[in-house]
């Protein structure tokens, strides 16, 4: 197990289970009989976090160089996304509001120093919804981690 995140939607856990390219809804209404299902998305799955919502759970699939989007309210694969960018590892991630696509989220790269600007409103913002909307090049030549604060004009790596 890769990472664990809580759903807002179910009494579930999601894990993205590393070498098999699965995610797992673990529903853990009853902890005699937990039911497990699995969703294909794409191998060497690692860190992983949740959108502005909180429905749609974005993981880094690192040697693939993609993201993966699951959505928690209908237990799907809704993407995956080449980040244009080497090893994607965005611990959970950072969200804020972009000008020009409205909600994102974003990852840094273990490999180089790209950092992938996703957008993630597919009702308001259906074009850039799931797809690379920027590349940044940070200044560094790779990060572990991208995070911000709603309150504040800062993302940092």
């Amino acid at each position: 197990v890769a990472s664990i995140v809580a759903s807002h939607f179910a009494p579930e856990w999601v894990l993205s289970i590393k070498e098999t390219g699965q995610v797992w809804l673990v529903d853990y209404s009853d902890p005699n009989s937990p039911g497990i299902k699995m969703i294909e998305a794409e191998r060497f799955l690692h860190d992983g976090g949740w959108d502005s919502t909180k429905r749609y759970f974005l993981v880094a699939a690192n040697a693939r160089n993609k993201i993966a989007v699951i959505e928690a309210k209908e237990k799907k694969l809704v993407a995956l996304i080449d980040t244009g960018g080497i090893k994607p590892h965005p611990g959970r991630g950072a969200n804020w509001v972009d000008p020009e696509f409205g909600p994102v989220w974003a990852s840094g790269h273990i490999g180089d120093s790209v950092v992938s600007v996703i957008g993630t409103d597919p009702v308001n913002h259906p074009d850039s919804a799931w797809k690379v909307v920027r590349k940044i090049n940070a200044l560094s030549s790779g990060n572990l981690f991208i995070k911000t604060h709603p309150d504040s004009k800062w993302v940092w790596l």
